[in-house]
């Protein structure tokens, strides 16, 4: 699915040639029909007027089954190219890709922010029976909230953000991007939506990269104070229903996040990783990008976790490994420890 509209709306049309230029990358295959494309999305929702890219192997298979119309690659993978894509060539394709992006959104990250006190709650937004807004509260257009809600004080909710029934918005609470379920509670000072940490290198310095997804947030959903939980820079970042999240998480952009999870104070999680259901993670718990933690597993607190953790499995410690493992380095190294005062 290309980006959503209400938050990224683009009128440009591009061919692949204007396109090559854009990117700073060559034409690898041009299809005979005469493409205009109009949008970019991620590999595997892209439809054949997306532009889309590949630059990490992980997703090779999804690359070979995008329905993209034109994708940005290394050139020792275009081989693997479906049939009738058009290709275009890049030694950086991430920083290809964030030129075309930026083009086809060049306000990606453009919000409402009233000048006359009057104006703080647009006049567009439509309120449910019984829901309250606070003072200081601004509230941009096309904002939808459902019935019995209440928005704190000092809150921002950005264009086009969607608030379901009976939730409870803290004080100072900012939410962009978003589309937020039924009986959600977010606290105090949470930042739900704000742009992933994306950004390209080049001889120039880092590029940014434009982050064109939501956060979507289920039902009956938790999220603690001083909680950031960054939009998609494509792919949505999800949180499943009934996840309680405490205060002090930092969630990256594209993280999926399952059903019934419990994530505690001061654990992050970095972008792209997927949470199954009914997972756990402690206190302080780090977990690195493009991972997958399967349903049901148990993350220590101040755990480092470098690698898939299958489901049922409980690991601790920095690398994170299964936790009788991390049990028995523990004692090997105090009993070396032990030895070496002897």
């Amino acid at each position: 699915m290309a980006p959503d509209l209400r938050f990224f709306p683009t009128s440009v049309s591009l061919t692949i040639e204007e396109i090559a230029v854009v990117a700073e990358a060559q034409i690898v295959r041009r299809e005979n029909n005469k493409r205009i494309y109009t949008n970019v999305a991620p590999l595997g929702t892209a439809q054949s007027s997306d532009v889309s890219f590949l630059d990490n192997k992980l997703y090779l298979r999804e690359y070979e089954n995008t329905g993209a119309g034109c994708c940005i690659v290394d050139r020792a993978l275009s081989s693997a190219s479906p049939s009738n894509m058009e290709v275009l060539g890049s030694n950086q394709p991430y920083l290809s890709y964030a030129r075309v992006a930026t083009a086809f959104h060049p306000e990606w990250d453009k919000s409402y922010y009233p000048v006359d006190p009057d104006d703080r709650v647009h006049k567009s937004v439509v309120l449910g029976k019984g829901s309250v807004i606070s003072e200081g509260t601004v509230i941009g257009p096309n904002v939808t909230v459902g019935d019995n809600s209440i928005i704190g004080p000092n809150a921002y909710i950005g264009d086009g953000v969607t608030i379901g029934r009976n939730c409870r918005i803290g004080p100072s609470v900012s939410i962009r991007f978003s589309l937020i379920g039924n009986n959600v509670s977010i606290y105090s000072g949470a930042r739900l939506g704000e742009a992933g940490f994306g950004f390209a290198s080049s001889a120039t310095g880092p590029v940014s990269v434009p982050q064109l997804g939501r956060v979507i947030i289920g039902d009956n959903v938790e999220v603690g104070a001083n909680t950031t939980i960054d939009r998609g820079a494509g792919p949505d970042t999800v949180v499943g229903d009934g996840t309680r999240i405490d205060n002090l998480v930092q969630i990256g952009h594209n993280v999926q996040i399952g059903r019934m999870c419990v994530i505690v104070a001061q654990a992050g999680i970095a972008g792209s990783t997927v949470i199954g259901e009914r997972v756990q993670i402690g206190g302080q718990a780090g977990i690195s990008g493009h991972l997958y933690v399967g349903e049901g597993a148990k993350i220590a607190a101040r755990a480092g976790v470098m690698k898939d953790v299958k489901s049922g499995t409980t690991v601790a410690g920095i690398p994170a490994v299964p936790v009788r493992q991390w049990h028995r380095q523990s004692l090997m190294l105090a009993g070396l420890a032990t030895k070496s005062k002897r």
